[in-house]
């Protein structure tokens, strides 16, 4: 059975930072896209980034390039999000994702494994 865990989430300060964490047991994601969502109270989920098994290749939402990095480490079947220079609308529960694709994707339909979510709080 795939399992995919996030941690790290919390309440920080508007331009403070965290770091989550997305742990994936029951299948390696070596080859295959993995990705960060997030959804706000009374908002449909929306993409945050993604990153190619090799990890050579990334994309972000426009709302936090440049905030925002996505990284993984395939020996530990573990993708990371780190994120710096928080704002109050970064606020929303964060979703780790694994698609089949080796290739990009950022819609949620292409990612077919789902954490169950960790929620950032950051306030003004």
């Amino acid at each position: 059975q795939v399992q995919l865990v996030e941690s790290g989430g919390g309440l920080v300060q508007a331009g403070g930072s965290l770091r989550l964490s997305c742990a994936a047991s029951g299948r390696t994601f070596s080859s295959s896209t993995m990705g960060w969502f997030r959804q706000a109270p009374g908002k449909e989920r929306e993409f945050v980034a993604a990153i190619r098994g090799n990890g050579n290749s990334t994309h972000y939402a426009d709302s936090v390039k440049g905030r925002f990095t996505i990284s993984r480490d395939n020996a530990k079947n573990t993708v990371y999000l780190q994120m710096n220079s928080l704002k109050p609308e970064d606020t929303a529960v964060y979703y780790c994702a694994g698609s089949l694709y080796s290739m990009l994707v950022i819609a949620s339909f292409q990612y077919n494994y789902w954490g169950q979510g960790t929620q950032v709080t950051v306030s003004s």
